[in-house]
């Protein structure tokens, strides 16, 4: 996304009639050309606070400001960078303000030993919904599309960004996947360019050192599951469903890791993941029936899990499960609760005859 002239337009002549309605103070138009960019810059608020919710509520906060600092959109640059703008702003000024204030924690394992985990440290980090990642960027491509490209969007790289101090990450996001020119970044941000060029730098090399090892080989411009990982997940959902230990540990990389942001948890390897879900589906303390159902975040495939302990009426959710495969088997699970269902069209519990039916 490169700066215009004042008084260019992009599809459809928008800057002009955004800057003839700012100009007119034309409350109704201006709304209507800014909702617009709603859900891209709601995926662009969700990369620099990890929060799905919190991302709601700054994109809010981002319209409501750009309504009343309107007369400052001169032209000059486009009516998508002069919101970027001010979401970045709105953005660093709620990472600097007590009521998000965002500590990393320690994550542990299940001895209560310090275990290092991106996801598991990041304890705010929430998942997408894939459908209204699709509302973020046109159907016919262009700058918006690297929006929501899965490298730019699945878990790990959220999870280890979140680690850049807020400033720094603002620089990454606005360079590298929004695609800002350093001078551009430099203006939205009130730095320098050389200044910039040094965050990127400092920013890049963090982020290789939280990424996992081989994400530099998953697929480039993805905007969702393969066709393998879908079938890999719908082996997930039966052998979940089905109590199957044995089916469900053959999905699984012999490192597979398991992490719980919410509660800073990290399950490292294959017997101390099986282990926990062998506590949860078998024996006497054995949860209850199970059921699982497919759903997309954050371009990876994922479930949402729901059980009906003894004697209970309905089946009511309890995570979501985010997989992240290698080489035809599971490496990676983030479980999250299940508070985003309804973002991604789901009830908190279901009848046992909309399951069996």
């Amino acid at each position: 996304m490169g700066t215009r002239g004042r008084g260019s337009a992009g599809p459809g002549g928008v800057d002009a009639r955004a800057e003839a309605a700012v100009r007119d103070g034309d409350e109704e138009a201006f709304a209507r050309l800014a909702e617009r960019y709603r859900h891209e810059l709601r995926v662009h608020c969700y990369r620099m606070l990890g929060s799905f919710t919190d991302a709601e509520d700054l994109v809010q906060e981002t319209l409501l400001r750009a309504w009343r600092k309107r007369r400052s959109f001169e032209g000059r640059a486009t009516f998508r960078a002069w919101l970027y703008r001010i979401a970045t702003n709105a953005c660093l000024d709620a990472l600097a303000g007590p009521a998000r204030s965002r500590e990393i924690a320690v994550a542990v394992d299940s001895t209560g030993a310090a275990k290092r985990s991106a996801p598991a440290e990041v304890t705010w980090l929430q998942p997408y919904p894939d459908a209204l990642l699709d509302l973020a960027a046109p159907a016919d491509g262009g700058p918006q599309a690297a929006a929501i490209a899965r490298e730019t969007i699945e878990l790990a790289f959220l999870a280890a960004i979140q680690h850049l101090p807020p400033r720094q990450r603002a620089v990454l996001i606005l360079r590298d996947v929004v695609g800002l020119p350093a001078a551009e970044t430099a203006g939205m941000l009130d730095l320098s360019t050389a200044a910039v060029k040094s965050a990127l730098q400092r920013a890049r090399a963090t982020l290789r050192e939280q990424l996992p090892e081989r994400r530099a080989d998953w697929g480039r411009g993805a905007t969702g599951p393969s066709e393998s990982e879908r079938a890999l997940l719908q082996r997930f959902v039966a052998a979940s469903q089905a109590a199957d230990i044995p089916a469900l540990a053959a999905l699984l990389r012999e490192d597979v890791r398991q992490t719980m942001p919410p509660a800073h948890l990290v399950f490292d390897g294959r017997t101390a993941v099986i282990a926990m879900w062998r506590a949860a589906l078998e024996g006497d303390q054995a949860w209850g029936d199970w059921h699982s159902v497919p759903v997309a975040v954050n371009r990876q495939p994922a479930v949402a899990n729901y059980v009906r302990l003894s004697g209970a009426p309905a089946y009511t959710a309890v995570n979501i499960d985010v997989l992240r495969v290698e080489d035809g088997r599971i490496a990676e699970i983030t479980t999250f609760a299940p508070d985003l269902l309804p973002a991604l069209g789901l009830p908190d519990s279901v009848a046992p005859d909309d399951v069996h039916g």
